[in-house]
């Protein structure tokens, strides 16, 4: 199923044509595989840069760590974290200029003060539930949203995995919140859903999300997949303590997400996954 095609920043997204790939850019201390990193907006210009000339397509923003446990800061840390970081990007050199800003956010307030200095896309955990004015500032912006499955806050997800049906109870969470964002006069070829990998789920639900990943296109929107360096991974590679060893596992990951019809992935390390991408397209795209 090939969606309408999105202009971002003047840039064409053409659904199902090839894979997308959104970089990650951590403005926090304690992400779980890059916390700390780029928390100055000197080092978050630095890590902007190498995406971009990995190829990246869009650079997702976030100020709040959402990994299981995770403490919630005030809005203030927040706005102080990211802001600075989407500004440094929109004063940056010519060519990032047609470069689209994500800003991952549940904060409605966040998420308009981002757009107001040029984030182009919301990606939002929650799918809208944890801020009930969300839908109204998308919808008001007039930009897409990112619609996460997720079950509790990430301080309460990891115990909420119980299922009588995964890929049904998670279809029908975003098909309810795309009916709650098209309600809320947000277009529809404005939503992109993520399955939320890792959240509110175990390494086996995990792992079954991948083999149905094609059960989403039924909802006829595109698809994000957030696979890079995560705990599953970790397990299965016997590699539990250190993220950033999860490269090729988060690879075959991918490639997964692809052959399933995921459009976009979200990744940590954008030049080894752009290979992945255009090998996996050839084969899985035609």
């Amino acid at each position: 199923m090939n969606n309408e095609p999105m202009i971002i920043r003047g840039k064409l997204f053409e659904w199902g044509m090839r894979t997308y790939l959104m970089g990650i850019l951590n403005v926090t201390p304690d992400s779980f595989s890059d916390g700390g990193e780029f928390y100055t907006k000197s080092d978050a210009v630095i890590q902007a840069r190498r995406m971009v000339a990995a190829g990246v397509d869009i650079i997702d923003i976030g100020g709040q760590s959402t990994r299981p446990g995770s403490s919630q800061i005030t809005l203030q840390q927040e706005l102080d974290r990211v802001l600075p970081a989407i500004a440094a990007i929109r004063e940056g050199p010519d060519e990032w200029a047609p470069l689209p800003v994500s800003i991952d956010t549940t904060r409605a307030e966040v998420a308009d003060k981002a757009i107001a200095l040029g984030a182009d896309i919301v990606n939002d955990i929650s799918g809208g539930t944890f801020d009930p004015d969300m839908f109204s500032v998308v919808a008001r912006s007039q930009v897409p949203i990112i619609l996460m499955h997720i079950r509790g806050t990430p301080q309460t997800m990891q115990k909420l995995t119980d299922y009588e049906d995964l890929i049904g109870e998670i279809s029908e969470f975003l098909e309810s919140r795309i009916n709650a964002a098209v309600e809320a006069g947000i277009e529809r070829w404005r939503l992109i859903v993520d399955p939320g990998i890792g959240f509110a789920k175990t390494g086996a639900q995990n792992l079954e999300i991948f083999r149905q990943m094609s059960r989403f296109r039924t909802l006829g929107v595109p698809i994000l997949v957030g696979p890079s360096r995560k705990s599953f991974i970790g397990h299965l590679l016997d590699r539990p303590t250190d993220p950033k060893e999860r490269v090729w596992g988060t690879a075959a990951a991918c490639v997964g997400a692809i052959a399933g019809g995921a459009d976009i992935l979200r990744v940590h390390d954008v030049a080894e996954m752009r290979d992945v991408c255009r090998v996996a397209d050839a084969i899985f795209r035609g």
